[in-house]
């Protein structure tokens, strides 16, 4: 047989293999082609026969070159197929030279005792190599390696140009189904994603329409009552479905921008007690209404004034104390810690954990549930009610504070939620408080059953100066009573032990010369028990959970007036956190005080001058900016305030706004002008303060809101 017939043999040997290889990738499903790769590779081998077959792909690491091994093949080869995979291998260190010769697409063919640095390969057992360069798009993409570990001998040229096409070949096969795998699971991902959607879609227009529904419907009701108790009853029940309405567009409106990569903090000064006393306020009712143990304990070492997005810090625990209240039966416990950790420069970590004896969640529930457009479970939502968006809304919050969000919890036993998030903070101040000069050295006793609160106050005598006396029941207090320890001021819980706090009120009052103050504390509401509370000789109340500012207030107010150091005590005073049924009555008045209500809609128009009637402020009304505009050129002197709104015909807020600006540049004293408008995004806000405005309402409008800045900007 002659050499030529010898080459042609061999290529067509070679080229079947080649096929056969094409072949088996070809027709491998995505799941079978490591097998199929396998097989390819393995019949390549035998036909250049070849010991093992590798197949590397190249990466950069801090702009060198290096090549990590993908697949192997191997039959006869010491060490054998299994031999853990070649990771991060260094062109520079471990393979001299190959980075030239294969960069210029030339193979490099050599006997191993012949190459420099072979040890290497020697270990492996490795004779011979053919390393055949693959580029992809004019880039070199790797190479793949044939080993002759049995011996020494240099490929042929028809051997090494066919290995170049068929690694060419595998390749490309192999890039394919990792892009078909790619593609199959980001289809996957959307069809999931599409399916969590419509569910969250049909979810949203449940809770959308309902609370609609009852608000029409009570609507309804309400005008056809004759009796004012059922139009009263209609009334609450309008303000309830409208409330719960307001924050699932709020949800709705919150996901969005964080879908839009729109969500941002707004960061300012706050008071980080007064910002737990709003949130919660705001639940106290359902607590109430449930008859939860409700327990709070804030770190005693958390400054005043904090620096951050107070009202969305604010949203994230209402929302995990609103689904720790909503997912606890009647009678159980809901409790929320707050520490308080310094950092560097005036930094801090918060950590809040809120814990209930709930429902609990599954180990697979709570892999979802700080997902966008997903919900525990479709039941418990049905169930329970709400939108699903909280947890994610809270997790996106969390993240942009710098902090972490995540969930202890075993199904049917309770869960805890736990968030981390950086503030900045402003050192309390070292000075003493005024309110110690009269009360330094003074006596108070406790009486509560709850060890949690007799700790609490423990720590705000010594805070205060205070001697602080302490008792689990009334018998103990009784005992130590007879000790003839004269007190200022008792703080007595309304339920403890034997006697309740009002008997051992009466006790006190009876048998005591010297009378103190007593203050009943409770977490119940006021009003069933003011009448036996004042006849047993009870001074003042304060609703629990107890704040560290409030009851310092307490003591010093009442203390100060005993030691006639102020005018007088308030009578049966009452925590902050307090309902008021007719907001009428905290009215401020300001008269001889003439503002400006810019806004084209009637029944906002009549909305502000009816809540504002009892103010006795005059009010006057523009339906668009560009009349605003007028009123104010003709007598800029005349009006104390604007409220503006922003979306109007002729001439927007923001438009009137520059241009009043523009009128009273020169005058002594500019017009305090506020937005009142249903944008409440902080891009939003900031356009109204860069259009020349003093501050923003959002609408719906909070009565307290508008009253408070009334206060702020109308006050001498």
């Amino acid at each position: 047989m002659t050499t030529e017939t010898s080459d042609t043999q061999q290529r067509d040997i070679l080229l079947t293999a080649v096929n056969t290889a094409v072949t088996y990738l070809l027709q491998a499903e995505v799941d079978q082609f490591g097998s199929a790769l396998w097989h390819s590779m393995g019949v390549l081998a035998e036909a250049v026969d070849a010991d093992r077959v590798r197949l590397w792909q190249n990466h950069r690491i801090n702009g060198k070159l290096y090549c990590t091994q993908l697949y192997e093949w191997s039959e006869g080869a010491e060490p054998s197929q299994g031999t853990k995979i070649a990771i991060n291998v260094s062109y520079d260190d471990d393979l001299p030279g190959w980075e030239e010769t294969l960069t210029k697409n030339e193979c490099i063919n050599k006997i191993v005792r012949e190459m420099p640095g072979n040890k290497r390969f020697a270990s492996q057992g490795i004779l011979s190599l053919l390393i055949v360069p693959v580029f992809l798009r004019n880039e070199f993409w790797g190479f793949v390696g044939f080993n002759d570990c049995h011996r020494e001998r240099l490929f042929t040229a028809n051997e090494e140009s066919i290995l170049r096409s068929a690694s060419l070949l595998i390749t490309n096969a192999l890039l394919r189904n990792v892009m078909t795998q790619e593609l199959t699971a980001a289809l996957d991902k959307a069809s999931a994603a599409n399916q969590a959607k419509s569910q969250f879609l049909s979810s949203m227009s449940h809770e959308i329409r309902t609370p609609i529904n009852a608000i029409v419907g009570m609507t309804m009701i309400g005008k056809s009552a004759s009796g004012i108790e059922k139009k009263d009853y209609a009334f609450e029940k309008i303000e309830i479905a409208s409330t719960h309405l307001l924050g699932v567009i709020n949800d709705v409106l919150d996901m969005s921008k964080i879908e839009a990569n729109k969500f941002e903090l707004s960061n300012v000064e706050f008071d980080f007690e007064t910002m737990i006393k709003k949130v919660v306020s705001v639940i106290a009712f359902r607590i109430n209404e449930k008859e939860l143990n409700f327990k709070l304990r804030l770190d005693p070492d958390i400054p005043k004034k904090m620096i951050g997005d107070d009202q969305r810090l604010a949203q994230i625990i209402t929302n995990l104390l609103s689904n720790a209240v909503k997912f606890t039966p009647k009678s159980g416990s809901v409790s929320m810690s707050v520490q308080f950790t310094k950092d560097k420069n005036n930094t801090c970590t918060i950590q809040v954990k809120v814990t209930d004896t709930g429902i609990g969640i599954s180990p697979d529930q709570q892999e979802r549930l700080f997902s966008s457009f997903e919900q525990a479970e479709n039941d418990t939502t049905r169930k329970y009610g709400g939108t699903g968006l909280g947890l994610a809304i809270s997790k996106r919050i969390v993240e942009l504070m710098n902090g972490d969000i995540w969930i202890e919890s075993e199904l049917g036993a309770g869960a805890t939620f736990i968030f981390t998030a950086k503030l900045g903070y402003i050192p309390d101040e070292e000075s003493t408080p005024v309110f110690e000069k009269h009360t330094e050295n003074a006596r108070m006793l406790v009486v509560d059953d709850d060890p949690d609160t007799l700790e609490f106050f423990e720590v705000l005598a010594r805070r205060m100066n205070l001697v602080c006396d302490t008792a689990v029941g009334s018998r103990e207090a009784l005992e130590m009573l007879d000790r003839d320890i004269p007190y200022d001021i008792c703080f007595i819980d309304l339920h403890i032990p034997v006697m309740d706090g009002i008997e051992l009120a009466g006790t006190i009052m009876t048998i005591w010369d010297t009378k103190p103050v007593i203050i009943i504390i409770s977490a119940r509401d006021w009003n069933s028990i003011e009448q036996d509370a004042k006849a047993a000789g009870v001074r003042g109340f304060l609703l629990k959970p107890l704040f560290a500012s409030d009851v310092m207030e307490c003591i010093s107010n009442y203390i100060a007036a005993k030691n006639n150091t102020e005018p007088g005590i308030r009578e049966l005073s009452t925590s902050p956190q307090s309902d008021v049924s007719d907001v009428h009555e905290q009215a401020e008045s300001f008269p001889e005080r003439r503002i400006l209500l810019a806004e084209d809609v009637d029944i906002n128009r009549e909305i502000v001058l009816t809540l504002l009637e009892p103010t006795g402020i005059t009010i006057d009304c523009a339906v668009n900016g560009s009349e605003a505009v007028r009123i104010i050129s003709a007598a800029p002197q005349l009006y104390d305030l604007i409220f503006m709104d922003v979306q109007m015909p002729v001439m927007d807020g923001l438009e009137a706004t520059r241009r009043i600006r523009a009128i009273t540049e020169n005058l002594p004293r500019q017009i305090p002008i506020i937005a009142m408008t249903a944008n409440v995004f902080k891009e939003d806000v900031d356009r109204c303060m860069d259009a020349g405005m003093n501050d923003h309402i959002g609408k719906p409008i909070d009565y307290n809101e508008m009253l408070a800045m009334l206060k702020k900007y109308l006050q001498p």
